[in-house]
């Protein structure tokens, strides 16, 4: 099976996993929140374990971590554009890119750069 056949299969059972504990919980938007990020990640950390083992799915984690947190950092400066400065979204969103490309080459940087 090729690569994409295999990231589809195991995304769409851990979808449904994460779906059903999210429909499980109170509210129901942890439904949309267990969704889509957690499966692709822990599909394509199983393939890279795989085919390339556990020292490079590591770094991988460690991109992933940083990749968060600058998402974090890139959607908390769009709040405040948006609540606080009352910026339209797309001007909010544009001009937000900056910061999350800043955040995120930051926090590349001081992991090493590895990638």
């Amino acid at each position: 099976m090729s690569e994409y056949v295999i990231r589809f299969l195991v995304g769409g059972a851990v979808v449904s996993a994460f779906a059903m504990l999210g429909d499980l919980l109170r509210p129901k938007s942890f439904a949309g929140l267990f969704g889509a990020a957690p499966s692709v990640a822990l599909a394509t950390l199983g393939m890279a374990i795989h085919q390339h083992g556990a020292d490079y799915a590591a770094v991988q984690t460690g991109s992933m971590m940083a990749g968060a947190a600058a998402l974090a950092v890139y959607s908390l400066f769009v709040c405040r554009l948006l609540v606080r400065a009352r910026v339209r979204a797309l001007p909010a969103t544009l001009m937000s890119i900056v910061v999350w490309l800043a955040a995120a080459f930051g926090l590349w940087a001081v992991a090493g750069g590895q990638a």
